[in-house]
């Protein structure tokens, strides 16, 4: 996981896309929020916020 961090660093400094940093930090996030919600407690609370 270390690598694939360092070497998506290193693709976004040499081609100045500095943009898809956010965009892959936010799709992380709603993964994590995905995966923490599937058969929990906190689904309901989750599925209203959208």
């Amino acid at each position: 996981m270390l690598s694939f961090v360092r070497e998506f660093w290193l693709f976004m400094r040499v081609r100045k896309k500095y943009w898809l940093l956010p965009v892959m930090v936010m799709m992380a996030a709603f993964g994590g929020l995905v995966v923490l919600s599937q058969g929990s407690a906190v689904a309901p609370f989750i599925y209203t916020l959208f």
